[in-house]
């Protein structure tokens, strides 16, 4: 029912792309609404709270709630937390803050994955511009979802812009990852390394690309809650993630509202 490759890489057809972008539209406003109402004064489990209800409205599921123990519908990471952060009413958010929000829902078995870094009020240029160099490098891996090119060419391109914009850390061990009937598959998708390298892209693939990039050392650790990464020097760190299918007419963004048009337009101009 569920075609793999040889790589065991799961292969969608026409139809089943059809519900990977309903369920991709789905997380794409429910981050669309997040990303509205974020202000200060907000704890992380608000946002929690606003974003289960969201989903449910829609009559999909929260992908990541129960998820291995995982207690929420959104992953909550601000500042110095890389990803996995749990969402409670521990803490306001403050103006300067940055928040990533990752976003996961299941509609008719089908998986939409994403997330966006957003700030809190205003905040120091500096973060801005971490926020704009990962989410552009999140848009050149994108890019990189032609058929043809091998897997390693994405984690290639994110490194490569990266790296261009100034002394930023890439922690080398969280990644990308295949999404379909499940929210985890294979491959993972690093976001460094050699180009060429890896299977090849077919069509019919659907990856979630996610660069994550810190203002300061690459290096994290796991908090005592076993799920909160932070960076080791405190530094804040940026996040962003779109579930993409390759397509005969190269990516389709399943998780942004226009498919990923405007900004693919903009990369080939």
């Amino acid at each position: 029912m569920f075609k793999k490759n040889r790589h065991g890489i799961q292969i969608k057809t026409a139809e089943q792309l059809d519900k990977m972008r309903a369920a991709g539209l789905v997380v794409g406003r429910t981050l669309d609404l997040l990303r509205r109402v974020v202000e200060p004064g907000m704890t992380p489990l608000d946002l929690d709270v606003i974003a289960e209800k969201a989903i449910r409205d829609e009559g999909a599921v929260p992908s990541f709630k129960g998820y291995q123990g995982f207690p929420a519908t959104i992953c909550a990471s601000v500042n110095d937390e890389v990803v996995h952060g749990i969402p409670t009413n521990a803490r306001k958010l403050r103006e300067g803050d940055i928040i990533s929000i990752d976003c996961g829902a299941i509609l008719d078995g089908w998986h939409g994955d994403s997330a966006v870094t957003v700030p809190v009020g205003e905040v120091d240029p500096k973060l801005t511009e971490l926020m704009r160099v990962t989410e552009e490098a999140m848009w050149r891996g994108i890019a990189a979802l032609s058929i043809g090119r091998r897997l390693s060419d994405i984690g290639y391109e994110i490194e490569k812009y990266v790296r261009s914009q100034g002394r930023f850390g890439i922690p080398a061990e969280y990644g990308g990852h295949g999404i379909g009937t499940e929210m985890h598959m294979e491959p993972w998708i690093a976001n460094h390394g050699r180009p060429g390298r890896g299977p090849s892209l077919e069509e019919g693939m659907c990856l979630a690309i996610e660069p994550m990039v810190n203002l300061g050392t690459e290096r994290t650790r796991v908090l005592a809650d076993d799920w909160t990464v932070v960076t080791i020097d405190g530094k804040q760190s940026a996040h962003f993630e779109h579930s993409v299918a390759v397509t005969h007419n190269g990516p389709w963004v399943l998780t942004a509202l226009d498919g990923g048009a405007e900004r693919l337009a903009q990369l080939h101009n």
